[in-house]
């Protein structure tokens, strides 16, 4: 086989997979099969998945990403075989990477009926993606090691000299903490995004390879103060760690808020089968599940109970974001944390 005919035939097979059929299509009304791609950390997705596959009798072929490479690895993917497309759904734990997937035309707009009650700021207008069950970026802090009137307040007290060799932050060209730069770079601005990255290096931070880890390195008292998600703070509480958690920047800009984010990615084999498992995913009933799960999600309906009152979203100034102009900083950010920081 020459090398530029191997797309072709892998793109078929994994058509005939994703299908169950020699055509690349559903055999039947049924819909026996769905692919999905998901950036969900495989302790909470599975049983989600596995419950909807059983009850609705539709097998579930799906991949996650690894925590080295979160979300980037999987939408990396999706880029790369746009031309035979694999998976019918992709399920991303937060929303700036699937603006990118909808700026390069690969999504399918789906409007679904069980979001109806999900607020309009957490939708696409045209149907492209629709956002639930979100999580914060917040500060984490060893109560062992630090005082509570001590602790840092904002990002840009991370970067203060008092807090030298004590802050831990994940590599941010992946997951959350990429999201997170980028929207930084959108909100405050190219050259403060930049200036505030250098100090902290300056101010000798840390890189984890990921935010649980930087989780972990606070909790066992490696350093004091780390970046990291709520899901991930919420780890730490439930083995009784000695953290503390705090929402940044509640006198200014907020913090920042992150849905998943569900899309149907377009022409894909399975459609219709997609839908269906697009109105679980942004169903009530699993928002609800996952609000009360340990990942403590945040429920974006109003109505739906969160996990406790240290996790409700009623309670905390949201960074006002335009996910759009987020998704559009990627690859200033990573040119900058690769060429500049070398991290």
């Amino acid at each position: 086989m020459k090398r530029n005919d191997r797309p072709w035939a892998l793109g078929l097979a994994c058509l005939l997979l994703a299908a169950g059929c020699g055509d690349g299509k559903p055999s039947g009304p049924e819909q026996k099969q769905v692919v999905l791609f998901t950036s969900l950390d495989r302790i909470f997705s599975e049983s989600v998945i596995e419950d909807w596959s059983q009850a609705e009798g539709i097998k579930v072929q799906y991949q996650t990403d690894t925590e080295a490479v979160k979300t980037v690895g999987l939408v990396n993917r999706i880029i790369e075989r746009k031309d035979y497309p694999e998976c019918d759904v992709y399920w991303n734990n937060e929303l700036g990477q699937t603006m990118v997937l909808k700026a390069q035309g690969l999504l399918e707009p789906y409007v679904p009926k069980n979001a109806a009650e999900i607020p309009p700021k957490w939708k696409d207008p045209d149907g492209y993606w629709t956002g639930f069950a979100a999580r914060a970026r917040v500060i984490l802090y060893n109560t062992e090691l630090m005082k509570a009137e001590d602790a840092p307040k904002t990002l840009e007290d991370l970067a203060d000299p008092k807090y030298k060799d004590k802050v831990i932050i994940a590599k941010p060209l992946f997951g959350t903490t990429y999201t997170h730069a980028a929207a930084l770079f959108s909100v405050w601005g190219e050259e403060k995004a930049k200036a505030w990255f250098r100090k902290l290096k300056e101010n000798g931070v840390a890189i984890a390879p990921g935010n649980a880890q930087a989780r972990n390195m606070v909790a066992d008292g490696e350093r004091p103060i780390c970046l990291t998600d709520t899901d991930d703070a919420n780890g730490a509480f439930l083995k009784n760690r000695p953290v503390a958690m705090i929402y940044p920047d509640q006198e200014g800009m907020g913090t920042l808020v992150i849905p998943n984010s569900v899309c149907l990615i377009k022409n894909s084999p399975n459609p219709e089968g997609g839908k269906k498992l697009i109105e679980h995913l942004v169903s009530r009933e699993l928002e609800a599940r996952m609000a009360k799960s340990e990942s403590a999600q945040f429920p974006l309906r109003p109505d739906v109970p969160p996990y406790s009152e240290r996790f409700d979203p009623k309670t905390i100034k949201a960074m006002d974001v335009d996910w759009e102009a987020v998704a559009k900083q990627f690859p200033a950010v990573k040119d900058f944390i690769r060429s500049e920081m070398n991290w």
